[in-house]
């Protein structure tokens, strides 16, 4: 009993768990408003290579980053249809392109870390801290972080 308590006085966060290349990352679930499967792309002339494009996703427009070219990866090549989990930031709506979904994932906050020191300088700017898991690294991603450019790319 006296767990549970020391457990929801230190704090719960909960994360929706996403794979990208490889890696696995946490988006804080308050974050995320949808998760779905990208139809019916349409490219956006001119647009930096970071855009995958926009949809229409019940009646809202959604400008898709690909989460992969974000962070410097290679394309997928391995023929799975991608992924994408739907924030939103101002008012806009966004798709973040992603390789697979996975679970929410409730971890205790005074576990999450700052960014390690050789954490990918690619990752490291998109990441509000990490969490150690059995055998694995969750990088926490900061959504705001990841949007920040768009609009300037968007403009560009």
């Amino acid at each position: 009993m006296t767990t549970k308590t020391q457990t929801i006085e230190g704090g719960v966060a909960e994360y929706v768990t996403a794979l990208i290349g490889g890696q696995l990352f946490g988006l804080p679930i308050s974050r995320v408003q949808d998760v779905f499967m990208p139809e019916r792309l349409t490219r956006v002339p001119l647009s930096s290579g970071e855009i995958a494009g926009v949809l229409n996703l019940r009646g809202r427009i959604v400008t898709v980053v690909d989460m992969r070219a974000r962070l410097g990866l290679p394309k997928n090549e391995d023929g799975k249809l991608p992924m994408a989990v739907g924030v939103d930031l101002r008012g806009e709506s966004y798709g973040l392109l992603i390789d697979q979904i996975g679970e929410v994932l409730r971890l205790p906050d005074d576990g999450r870390e700052e960014n390690p020191v050789n954490l990918d300088p690619r990752m490291a700017k998109l990441a509000g801290g990490v969490h150690r898991l059995d055998g694995q690294l969750m990088v926490v991603l900061d959504v705001d972080r990841v949007l920040e450019l768009i609009p300037d790319m968007m403009a560009a």
